[in-house]
């Protein structure tokens, strides 16, 4: 008792210096470590720079291990190529690894829903090939959301989300904007969005969030708002970057010639633009997003003659080559700011630069806006959060920003300027007008800015009270295994060390006429259980399949393929996995083939209880030229399907992707497990497909006259024993267990 008291507290006191390996996801891909594209598109504002310091800020500290921060792998000649590299080394402990899904080309996030379940799978490949199990899954945006959250279901994992913005807040405010409901999902795909995340709601170990008022106002919206427990972790900024602007008055010779060349072509750019440069600047900086509000702050200042008197106006809406290139909502966004701007008669007063470099320009135009006594303005009619109010803040340029969201807290907490209502454009004009009209308002709000943002809204505070979440979750995980005195059940965490699985047909296979080697079957599963899995695959549903298995005490299976291949469950999940059901919906259209078949009088459509969304099943009397002519009309209409007949009497149509081999060739693929590997059984007509090619197949003694045509064929071995027992020999005959164990 003494020793095994021992080795238990020694487990333990490994778990407790493990340092966490975390794993991010931010899916859209125009992610890299240099020079970030924040403004190119819809999809790269400030959660792009949000995930990448993340990753870079935990990655420096102790008590974590290693990071890596996955995203899409993009090969686009339209993007850069930096983003179609697998593996971007950023630093000894942090990566960004890029995983391929739906092809190759660049897509908006909307168009990633249908090949998510292929970046779970290739991500669970990666972590296979790796040979690293992740202490911790964090999801960024709902779509990674998802994909973290199967990935934690699948390997036990702890599972924390960010959403960043909201799908039922987008919805609200598009529809006030004037969209029907049928546009905004057809353009948005906003139904599934909200539908994945009231699930990763429901899942969530951890939601982090930057406000309180996001928890409230933004998720507070949803059904499972009360599910998942909240904390309130407001982002960091690098302030070594975003340093004062009267630095570069009183030492200019410490600054890098970087920095001194951005500042330099920052001015060169905004003077340019201007009649009187020397007058206070006021600076908006965002993508070209009609949230942002743009043309608001354009009518703001274009009506108001006092302001313009006073100060120039600068718009930096994104990057930019050709207004007519761009997508709709940032074309219509451009082209009303720039009618705006016509119609005002802004010219010599107001500049709308192209393009800007966010590692060093962006910095140097905060200072030059401070350094002319300007200020920072955010008019967004929404705002989750306001990354560039700290940003502005941390150089000392006062600021201006919505009263929605974020800049609450942020205002709040550095006391540094003005919230408006930007519904009214005159609440934000005379907010700027007082800021650069009273100087000691300007120099107060200034000072609070640079002083307050080190003090709440630094990475290392972020990060440390993201490391202590991570260690409380990750505690609270080891401690559950530990309480078993055995790993975690899950069985991804199984699947994954495997390198050998036995499969077999249930009826008249595994159990059947002859039952008199069961008992032994299932000992010699329990102990080579260590080294192969177990799955069943049968034309029973999931329940039925369970419901037999444990009629005869067979040990659960790790996988079970039912339906006739259509289904296919993990463990002890009554949920199908949603990466088998992604990969055979192709081209599958139930209702049409239902409807083409209906008039054939030998077709009897079979019970309700055995109809599956992906399997039609009929009963079907042997005869001739039946079979053909079922081939002949759906063939005719384009169908894609599967047709399997068994039994002189059982008639399947699934889809053209799905079988019981197909779903053992997408187990070997998914958890790259040799197809020489799987040892197959089976005794019919519907186990046939799965028999045949690079599996070790056994068809046992009491095998139906369908399969009489496979002696001889390579890889296919017939039994001389009935049910578990041709199964036994098959296994010796393979060498899937020793002899001694086997006798």
């Amino acid at each position: 008792m003494n020793r095994e008291l021992c080795i238990l507290k020694s487990v333990q006191i490994q778990h407790t210096v493990k340092r966490p390996y975390v794993q991010l996801f931010s899916l859209h891909g125009l992610i890299r470590s240099k020079n970030l594209e924040m403004g190119r598109d819809a999809d790269t504002g400030g959660q792009v720079k949000y995930v990448l310091e993340l990753g870079t800020a935990l990655s420096s500290r102790e008590d974590i291990g290693r990071v890596d921060l996955f995203t899409r792998l993009i090969a686009d000649k339209r993007v850069s190529s930096d983003y179609s590299q697998p593996v971007e080394v950023i630093n000894d402990k942090f990566r960004i690894v890029r995983i391929q899904c739906g092809g190759r080309k660049y897509m908006r996030k909307e168009l990633l829903w249908p090949h998510l379940e292929e970046y779970v799978d290739k991500t669970i490949k990666f972590i296979k090939r790796s040979q690293a199990m992740p202490d911790i899954v964090h999801g960024h945006y709902p779509d990674a959301g998802y994909v973290a959250m199967q990935l934690a279901e699948i390997f036990g994992l702890p599972f924390v989300y960010t959403g960043h913005s909201l799908g039922r807040a987008k919805l609200a405010r598009l529809a006030e904007q004037g969209m029907s409901e049928a546009e905004i999902i057809k353009k948005f795909k906003i139904d599934h969005r909200i539908d994945a995340e009231e699930q990763i709601m429901a899942r969530a170990d951890l939601v982090v969030t930057s406000t309180r008022h996001e928890i409230e106002e933004q998720y507070g919206l949803y059904h499972n708002k009360d599910v998942p427990d909240y904390q309130v972790v407001p982002p960091g900024i690098g302030i070594d970057t975003f340093y004062p602007f009267y630095h570069d008055m009183l030492d200019d010779a410490e600054r890098s010639e970087n920095a001194r060349y951005a500042q330099a072509s920052m001015l060169k750019e905004l003077n340019r633009f201007f009649i009187n440069p020397e007058k206070p600047l006021v600076l908006a900086l965002s993508r070209p997003d009609k949230r942002k509000n743009i043309s608001g702050l354009v009518r703001a200042y274009g009506e108001d003659l006092e302001l313009q008197s006073m100060a120039n106006l600068a718009v930096f809406a994104g990057l930019r080559k050709d207004i007519d290139a761009m997508a709709d909502n940032e074309r219509e966004v451009l082209t009303e700011m720039l009618l705006a701007m016509d119609k005002y008669d802004l010219y010599g007063k107001m500049a709308i630069p192209k393009k800007h470099d966010f590692e060093y320009e962006v910095p140097a135009l905060y200072r030059i806006a401070a350094e002319r006594r300007g200020v920072f303005v955010n008019p967004a009619l929404t705002e989750p959060f306001g990354l560039t109010l700290l940003e502005a803040s941390a150089t000392g340029l006062p600021i201006v920003a919505t009263d929605d969201g974020g800049p609450n807290d942020i205002v709040h907490n550095c006391k540094n300027g003005i919230l408006v209502n930007v519904a009214h454009t005159e609440q934000i004009s005379s907010a700027l007008r007082k800021i650069i009209a009273d100087k000691e308002l300007w120099e107060r709000y200034s000072k609070n800015g640079i002083m307050n943002v080190r003090k709440h809204y630094t990475w290392q505070t972020h990060t440390r009270e993201y490391a202590a979440a991570v260690r409380k979750l990750t505690a609270a995980s080891r401690r559950s295994a530990l309480d078993t005195v055995k790993p975690s059940d899950s069985v991804g965490r199984r699947l994954i060390k495997l390198n050998h699985f036995m499969i077999t047909d249930i009826d008249n296979t595994l159990v059947g006429t002859d039952n008199s080697q069961l008992e032994k079957l299932v000992h010699l599963l329990r102990e080579n259980r260590g080294r192969m899995g177990f799955g069943v695959a049968t034309g029973r549903t999931a329940d039925s399949a369970r419901t037999i298995l444990e009629k005869y005490r067979i040990p659960f299976p790790d996988v079970i393929i039912c339906s006739v291949g259509s289904a296919l469950f993990y463990g002890k999940s009554n949920k199908p996995s949603p990466g088998w059901a992604s990969h055979i919906a192709s081209r599958w259209n139930r209702d049409k083939i239902v409807n083409l078949l209906k008039d054939l009088d030998f077709l009897e459509y079979q019970e309700e209880e055995t109809q599956r969304r992906f399997k039609v099943s009929y009963y079907m009397e042997p005869a001739k030229d039946r079979l053909s002519t079922i081939h002949h009309r759906l063939l005719h209409h384009r169908c894609r399907y599967n047709l399997i007949y068994s039994h002189d009497r059982y008639l399947d149509i699934l889809p053209y992707r799905a079988s019981k081999g197909k779903a053992i060739r997408y187990l070997s693929y998914k958890w790259e497990i040799p197809l020489t590997n799987f040892l197959v059984c089976g005794d019919s007509g519907n186990d046939e497909e799965m028999l045949r090619g690079e599996p070790r197949a056994v068809v046992v003694a009491n095998y139906c006259h369908e399969l009489e045509h496979l002696k001889g064929s390579r890889n296919v071995y017939f039994a001389e024993s009935e049910c578990a027992g041709g199964i036994i020999e098959g296994m010796q005959h393979y060498g899937f267990i020793d002899e001694a164990n086997g006798g």
